[in-house]
C-alpha cells in the first residue's frame, strides 16, 4: 500500500521536483502541496497523510515550528526534511524528524528516507495496540487504552485520568505521565492539566488573555495558562 504524502515548499520548481522522484519511486502518492506552513496545516486537516515533506526556510513560519505542532498532534505524520541547507539537521531530529534530505535529492537516498518511514509507522501500529495505562478504581488494577483517555488532572503527587465515561486514580504523576503520553496528541496546557488535543471541541477566550477547553464527553472545562496559549493555538492550528 502506498503512502499518502504532503510536500511542503515555498518554492513551487521543489515541490514538482520531489513529486517526480516521489512518482518515480512509486511508494507514495502525493495527496497534497503547500507554500507554507498555515497552508500545511490546512491541507492536513483536509488531506491526512503518513509523511510530510518539509522544506525548512519558508515564508512566517519554519518547517521546524511546523513539525513540532505536528508533535501534540494525537496521529502525527512522519516528518522528512527536504531542504538546502546542512547547517539544521540537529535540530531536525530534535523534532523526531525520520531523515533530513540535503537538495539536490538523489532518487536512491529519497527511497531509503521513504524505507525509514515505512518502518517507522509499522512499529507505531504495533506499539497503539498495545498501550494501556494503568489506573485503580474500587480497589482493582485496571489498564485502559490511551485513546480513551480525555485529559490527566494532577492531584498532589498523584493524577486523575478523565475518559468520556469515568474518572480514575494513578499512583503516577503528571509529569511522569507526560513523558508516557509523548507522542499520544497530549498537551501540558497547564501545571494542573494534561489534555488530548484530539478530544477538544471548543476554545474559548476569557479575560486575561487566557483560554477555557471543551472535550468531548466531559461537563468540566480545562484552563490554559497564559504562557501556552500560543503553543496551544499552534498544535490545534487555530
Amino acid at each position: 500500500m502506498q503512502l499518502k504524502a504532503i510536500i511542503v515548499d515555498d518554492e513551487a520548481p521543489a515541490r514538482s521536483e520531489l513529486r517526480f522522484l516521489l512518482d518515480e519511486l512509486g511508494k507514495t502518492e502525493v495527496v497534497a502541496e503547500a507554500a507554507s506552513v498555515r497552508e500545511a496545516i490546512e491541507k492536513l486537516k483536509e488531506y491526512p497523510c503518513d509523511v510530510m515533506f518539509l522544506d525548512i526556510n519558508m515564508p512566517e513560519a519554519t518547517g521546524l515550528q511546523l513539525a513540532e505542532a505536528l508533535r501534540h498532534l494525537k496521529y502525527p505524520p512522519a516528518v522528512v526534511f527536504v531542504t538546502a541547507y546542512s547547517e539544521f539537521a540537529i535540530d531536525a531530529f530534535k523534532v523526531n524528524a525520520i531523515d533530513y534530505l540535503v537538495k539536490p535529492v538523489e532518487s536512491d537516498r529519497l527511497d531509503q528516507a521513504i524505507t525509514r518511514v515505512e518502518e517507522q509507522l509499522s512499529l507505531r501500529a504495533k506499539v497503539q495496540k498495545l498501550d494501556r495505562i494503568p489506573v485503580e478504581k474500587a480497589g482493582k488494577k485496571i489498564l485502559i487504552p490511551i485513546d480513551s483517555i480525555r485529559y490527566v488532572m494532577a492531584h498532589d503527587d498523584y493524577a486523575y485520568l478523565q475518559t468520556d465515561t469515568d474518572r480514575y486514580f494513578s499512583t503516577v504523576s503528571l509529569a511522569q505521565l507526560e513523558k508516557r503520553l509523548d507522542g499520544h496528541g497530549f498537551f501540558r496546557v497547564h501545571r494542573g492539566y494534561l489534555v488530548n488535543l484530539s478530544a477538544v471541541t471548543e476554545v474559548e477566550s476569557v479575560t486575561g488573555g487566557t483560554l477555557l477547553l471543551t472535550l468531548e464527553g466531559c461537563e468540566e472545562k480545562i484552563p490554559v495558562s497564559r504562557r501556552r496559549v500560543s503553543s496551544l493555538k499552534k498544535a490545534l492550528g487555530i
